[in-house]
């Protein structure tokens, strides 16, 4: 066994138990869930074999995670959804919290206004929230990673991203009071 294939195991055993569960969480048919597991692995592997390894190899399976559970929610709703009918988890990535681009005109506008507010909201923050909070929310840098760049320490980090998102949730909880008592 090559390097890079025990190094993709170690991976998959140590991140296997958490991944299924955070996937069974969204995804309650078991077979959908292990078919999105699976999925993640085959990712991995591929990734893996790139020319550039995956550094943070269990937070991108996570990420890739996320992704197939997205897939599979906007493949299986074939009718019309209301778009703030799901609220996806607090670590969910921004994409998940907006509505779909496919649910239709309404669903267009008010990803249009959200987009918008958001953008105002975030020019309200310090600076330095608004650095951290666009680095590791839309930017998937990890703590540690603005840590080591910056020098500030993650603590510090995750305390000023999580005064940004206070900020951001105080801020946005007009806007989607209106658009969903529609």
């Amino acid at each position: 066994m090559s390097q890079q294939d025990r190094q993709i195991t170690e991976v998959i055993v140590r991140e296997e138990s958490r991944l299924r569960n955070f996937i069974r969480k969204w995804v309650p048919q078991e077979a959908d869930a292990e078919d999105i597991l699976q999925d993640v692995f085959y990712e991995l592997i591929e990734a893996q074999r790139m020319v550039a390894p995956l550094r943070e190899a269990g937070a991108w399976m996570f990420r890739v995670a996320r992704n197939r559970i997205a897939d599979l929610f906007r493949r299986r709703s074939s009718r019309r959804e209301d778009p703030f009918e799901r609220a996806p988890g607090p670590d969910a990535p921004l994409e998940e919290w907006l509505p779909s681009r496919e649910a239709g005109p309404e669903a267009a506008y008010a990803r249009v206004v959200l987009l918008e507010q958001l953008d105002a909201a975030m020019e309200e923050l310090p600076e330095n929230q608004r650095a951290v909070f666009i680095a590791h929310e839309l930017e998937g840098i990890s703590f540690k990673e603005l840590s080591a760049a910056t020098g500030v320490a993650v603590n510090t980090l995750i305390s000023r991203k999580h005064y940004a998102v206070l900020h951001l949730r105080r801020r946005l909880r007009a806007i989607y009071k209106e658009y969903s008592n529609d």
